[in-house]
């Protein structure tokens, strides 16, 4: 299986790493996605389908086959990290961050006290299914642990984050950013239109940015297009969404004209 701690070399050392996105709450799906070679899957629990307790199971579907489980969040607050934590989340895509503070908060609630790292975790210590039930504390919450190296990614979904790229990508313990194109040129008054040059050179800045503060850019190619996927690694982009479940079954299962 791809680690979290794998999946963080990586993309700090400049390889990409992609993975996919769930909107639907079936371990089957999830199965079928997991050994498509994927590295990662995100659950999306912000507009997917999914509730805490469909969490473990889709999780059980992605590990078995060696794909890391990721949950995108409905918000960048404490319950929702805490229910994905809990099941066994690898990696958390923080949706909508637009300043310092608010990551300060979600990246500090993600994490252990005392890690190797980064010491000011507030994660909460108890029995949950990522750390066997209270079996595997050890491994888990040592500052090196398991718990420690939950891949941290914020999503850049507004202009109020481009002007405030900074302070958000100096985060000493953040692993990655995503552009949310749709989000980020409706907050700028152009929706969906990627080719306006007030948009290019708002993502123009993003990958700059990243690039100076060494943290990985990320991008989500939500209709498969190969093309597509091969320009963002061209790009320098190292975490990559490529499709969907939901968007899978409409571009592969159109009834046929005859």
């Amino acid at each position: 299986m791809s680690s979290n701690a794998e999946i963080r070399r990586k993309i700090r050392a400049g390889r990409a790493c992609v993975g996919t996105w769930l909107q639907l709450p079936s371990p089957e799906t999830a199965e079928i996605i997991a050994r498509m070679g994927y590295e990662w899957a995100a659950v999306d629990m912000e507009h997917g389908a999914f509730t805490r307790a469909h969490l473990p199971d889709v999780f059980r579907a992605l590990e078995r086959w060696g794909t890391a489980p990721f949950a995108r969040l409905a918000e960048a607050g404490l319950t929702q990290g805490k229910y994905a934590l809990d099941s066994g989340a690898a990696g958390l895509i923080f949706p909508m961050i637009e300043s310092r503070e608010q990551l300060d908060r979600a990246i500090a609630q993600s994490l252990y006290p005392g890690g190797r790292e980064f010491a000011g975790g507030r994660r909460g210590v108890g029995f949950c299914r990522a750390n066997a039930y209270g079996r595997d504390f050890d491994a888990h919450l040592g500052p090196s642990g398991i718990g420690q190296e939950i891949v941290l990614v914020a999503q850049i979904e507004h202009i109020n984050a481009v002007k405030r790229l900074d302070e958000i990508f100096s985060h000493p313990r953040l692993d990655a950013c995503m552009v949310g194109p749709y989000d980020l040129s409706a907050s700028m008054g152009i929706t969906a239109r990627f080719d306006e040059p007030t948009f290019l050179e708002a993502l123009a800045l993003v990958e700059r940015k990243a690039d100076e503060y060494k943290i990985g850019k990320g991008y989500h190619v939500v209709w498969p297009d190969a093309a597509a996927l091969r320009e963002k690694l061209e790009a320098g982009y190292t975490f990559l969404a490529y499709g969907m479940d939901s968007v899978f079954l409409q571009s592969g299962g159109r009834r046929p004209d005859f």
